[in-house]
């Protein structure tokens, strides 16, 4: 039995780690969204609390410390994909989670920041794996790059808000612990990474495939700028406080936000055009569109807040919450789910088709991998996802909990589909072997 097992360990592939993760995360984004959508249906104040705490500690995490490593390691081959020390890791995020549920479910904060503490050593490995492997000079010229392994550092930096908030909510009269450690700033500190990792993508597999590509590489560069300075120093005008350097920086990233998702889809159509529809490049258009309602909603969010310190509850005008919860959902429905539904659209099927990265080394990862059928049906699934988070967000302006607790679950649903597509597509059954027999997996 023991030779057994470790035979089996020792076979683990790349094929099966990648299965894993999409597996993992499509579950812990069904759980947090029906979660939420059950809790808005029956006003049951654990799930509506706990909900964005599994999407940002389960999929926040899933997502940077695997498929980011994936996108890293496809433009520095020498960061080596270990698949056993993945599934560890995603053991690990597995317990973090638990321990988080545990915490809201028995007002136990010292368990929340035991989760926080426990990711932060999970992600401390690859991060200075990274550091002491690739010059700085080196990550610092690959604009890919740049982007992929500097939402490492801001995951780290989400998962030490997570042990600061609670470690404040176990001692809140301690006096050692900022007054700006709150739940709302751990939130917006675990979306940051999420957020850099699809703006890199984007470049990588669209912007960089372009006649122009040099000069995509340099705006992006100056975009990576603009984006992570601009958010830090929002942060810290927040803190002081300043109404008008909120409203400026706001409004400038408002306006990247809006050149980005005009030159994507103008990429888009041109792409469409001279070579299939393909259904991952929609959903990151999507993705972008409601990037535009986030920000859009953010501002507001600055307008109804104004002369409302950092930390209050509620953090707007009590009247204007719908505005604050339309802005983090349009983020974690649209934006982010979004994305990186389509980003997993491509990476997945790309290394499953060889069992490597190769295909997104130096293959054409947006090459058709998926067969017409399933394509087909991603892009009802996009409509229906689309539709549905639409519906949510119209739904905190309406008040109507009922029209709002169904569109969660049909959200919930469109979400749990883009395993079931994958796993069901020509070429791959629910086990991961290849269905044609003539063909052998590279390994």
């Amino acid at each position: 039995m023991n030779c057994s097992t470790s035979a089996d360990l020792a076979a683990y592939t790349l094929r099966d780690i990648s299965r894993l993760f999409l597996t993992f995360t499509v579950m812990v984004i069904v759980t947090a969204s029906f979660a939420g959508a059950y809790g808005a249906l029956t006003g049951n104040a654990f799930l509506n609390k706990v909900h964005p705490y599994i999407f940002f500690t389960g999929f926040g995490n899933a997502a940077i410390l695997l498929l980011n490593r994936y996108l890293t390691a496809s433009i520095f081959p020498e960061l080596r994909i270990d698949p056993l020390r993945q599934r560890l890791y995603l053991i690990a995020v597995l317990t973090a989670l638990i321990l988080v549920t545990l915490s809201i479910l028995f007002d136990m904060p010292l368990l929340k920041a035991a989760a926080g503490l426990l990711m932060m050593v999970v992600v401390i490995q690859p991060l200075w794996e990274i550091l002491t492997t690739l010059p700085f000079a080196e990550i610092w010229r690959n604009v890919s790059g740049r982007y992929y392994i500097f939402d490492v550092i801001f995951l780290l930096n989400a998962n030490l808000g997570l042990c600061t908030l609670g470690l404040k909510e176990a001692f809140p009269s301690n006096g050692i612990i900022p007054f700006f450690v709150t739940k709302s700033a751990y939130f917006l500190g675990s979306s940051f990474p999420l957020s850099i990792s699809v703006m890199g993508f984007l470049y990588t597999y669209a912007w960089r495939q372009t006649a122009k590509m040099e000069l995509a590489r340099k705006l992006f560069s100056v975009w990576f700028n603009i984006f992570v300075g601009g958010v830090l120093f929002f942060l810290v005008v927040i803190l002081m406080g300043n109404y008008l350097s909120m409203m400026l920086i706001s409004h400038l990233l408002t306006f990247g936000v809006i050149t980005l998702l005009i030159t994507f889809a103008v990429f888009l159509y041109n792409y469409f055009k001279n070579n299939f529809a393909h259904p991952a490049l929609a959903f990151l258009l999507g993705g972008l569109a409601f990037l535009l309602a986030t920000s859009s909603f953010g501002i507001l969010n600055i307008y109804f807040g104004k002369g409302i310190l950092f930390g209050s509850y509620p953090p707007i005008m009590a009247d204007k919450m719908w505005n604050y919860h339309s802005h983090t959902h349009a983020a974690l429905l649209g934006w982010i789910t979004l994305s990186f539904t389509g980003m997993i659209y491509i990476v997945i099927p790309a290394i499953q088709n060889r069992g490597t990265l190769e295909l997104l080394q130096s293959g054409d990862p947006l090459a058709q991998l998926l067969d017409h059928s399933s394509m087909s049906r991603a892009f009802l699934q996009l409509t229906v996802m689309l539709l549905s988070a639409s519906l949510i967000l119209v739904s905190f302006y309406t008040g109507d909990k009922v029209t709002l607790g169904i569109s969660g679950i049909v959200y919930t649903a469109s979400v749990f589909y883009l395993r079931m597509n994958l796993f069901h597509d020509s070429a791959i059954d629910i086990r991961g072997r290849l269905r044609n027999p003539e063909e052998s997996p590279v390994e």
